[in-house]
């Protein structure tokens, strides 16, 4: 009976995700969150079934009962975090809370397939990062005065940042963390999400050349102190976040021009000044002819995603850890190898759907700082993503960024927490503004002669009382 569970336990595993993957889009064919109750059921069964299925699996092959207690205390914290943001938040967003679960429990399951210690560190870690992530949305809502803050957000992330380059500890070859009473911070992570809000408290009011001069000025100074640091991933999203930014807030793509001919530069400046990035473009250009040395990571990456298959060699029957650093910088790739093609891709889309809908809650927002904040987390986010999914599958070179809830680490799963937490927040305030919106019409059809008006706002109506019948 275990061989059989164990051997079919991918199949079902690769299903489940998929269906899931089906609904994360089929969500945007609705545009109230009643209408999609039936869809957030679904996924919810859907995420606890792929959970259960990979500690069923975990327990099968190891015959440790440990494995089954931890699961247990994750079905419970994912359980009480989806339960809990729906009871002190009614509307908000589920999609993103879903999505959340769904890539806590895969990274759950991938790490205590990887690392047991670190497996419940990661859960101790998250639990605690999920308490903090419950209030934010409220001062989202109620801190207006957030967006008159602009030089706090400078002088703080700038402060935060040189901070780690003089007393930084050197991991990898960069300054990336420092350590107090020995817990370590890495606080490029949080200065991510300043520095969102540095740009669009910057530019919500005036895009104005001199203001966007101003504003790429102290942008450049976060970027240089982040060289300077060695940590070249983080100074990419801080670069790539800026511009994109710069061009929404401004809606002149001749930004975006400017931006990839001065990053462009930039690229290129790094690769004569620092040694271990000329490491890593090697490693990307041809890791086969240093496979025993500078591309020994990426070649086993690469070994471990093309002998996954479709639909993986199932948990604990690859070889991940030969592959350094595998927790943290290519977990894809175990993903990808154990679990297989199929999942990994869905695993994908579930990302690429977090994105879309924090798109869509920008485009809709009314208020231009709470949309440049929304699409300035959203490309935070992505981009993040991008970069670790294509240095693991050697699409660009390696940079040394985490995967988003699903690797090993402390400070990026509090950060990316908040973050969602932020855009939850954002929501709610985007519900407020249909809400005055709404009213506004009604008014403006009851005091009309005309049908055509009437028939314009009955939809919105229809919709509007639906929505926040119990707001």
């Amino acid at each position: 009976m275990e061989r059989y569970i164990t051997e079919f336990s991918n199949y079902f595993i690769t299903i489940f995700m998929a269906l899931y993957t089906y609904e994360c889009f089929a969500v945007f064919r609705y545009s109230t969150e009643e209408k999609r109750k039936g869809i957030y059921v679904r996924q919810n069964i859907l995420m606890f079934l792929v959970h259960f299925t990979c500690f069923l699996t975990i327990c099968m092959e190891t015959g440790e009962l440990d494995y089954l207690f931890f699961y247990a205390f994750q079905e419970v914290i994912l359980f009480a975090a989806i339960s809990l943001f729906s009871m002190i938040y009614p509307k908000i967003n589920k999609l993103l809370i879903n999505n959340i679960c769904l890539l806590l429990s895969i990274g759950f399951a991938i790490l205590t397939r990887l690392s047991y210690e670190k497996a419940i560190k990661q859960f101790i870690i998250v639990t605690a990062s999920l308490i903090v992530a419950m209030i934010i949305p409220f001062f989202i809502d109620k801190f207006k005065f957030l967006k008159e803050w602009k030089w706090i957000y400078a002088m703080v992330g700038i402060a935060a940042l040189s901070v780690v380059l003089i007393l930084g500890s050197v991991t990898k070859g960069a300054k990336l963390s420092f350590s107090v009473a020995g817990i370590a911070f890495q606080p490029s992570e949080f200065v991510k999400i300043i520095f969102v809000f540095f740009v669009a408290s910057a530019l919500y009011k005036s895009s104005t050349l001199k203001e966007v001069a101003i504003t790429a000025v102290i942008a450049g100074i976060h970027v240089i102190v982040l060289v300077l640091s060695k940590d070249l991933g983080s100074a990419l999203i801080f670069f790539i976040v800026y511009v994109l930014m710069v061009v929404v807030a401004t809606k002149n793509w001749l930004y975006l021009l400017i931006g990839a001919a001065g990053g462009s530069a930039a690229a290129v400046v790094a690769y004569k000044l620092f040694t271990h990035v000329q490491i890593r473009v090697t490693a990307w250009k041809d890791p086969w002819s240093v496979i025993d040395n500078e591309g020994y990571q990426i070649t086993q990456s690469l070994f471990a995603i093309g002998s996954g298959g479709w639909f993986g060699l199932g948990l604990f029957h690859g070889t991940p850890e030969s592959i350094p650093d595998v927790e943290s910088d290519f977990v894809f790739s175990a993903v990808t190898e154990e679990l297989g093609l199929i999942f990994a891709m869905c695993l994908i889309l579930v990302c690429v759907s977090c994105f879309v809908m924090c798109m869509n809650i920008a485009v809709r927002l009314q208020d231009k700082f709470y949309q440049l904040v929304a699409f300035g987390l959203g490309v935070t986010y992505i981009f993040q993503v991008f970069l670790t999914i294509g240095g693991g599958t050697k699409f660009i070179p390696l940079t040394g960024v985490t995967l988003p809830f699903i690797s090993y680490g402390g400070s990026s799963v509090l950060t990316t927490l908040i973050l969602f937490s932020i855009i939850e927040g954002l929501y709610i305030i985007k519900q407020r503004e249909v809400s005055k919106s709404g009213k506004t019409k009604r008014k403006g059809a009851s005091g009309g002669n005309s049908n055509r008006r009437a028939r314009v706002y009955e939809e919105d109506e229809a919709e509007f009382e639906e929505e926040y019948e119990e707001d």
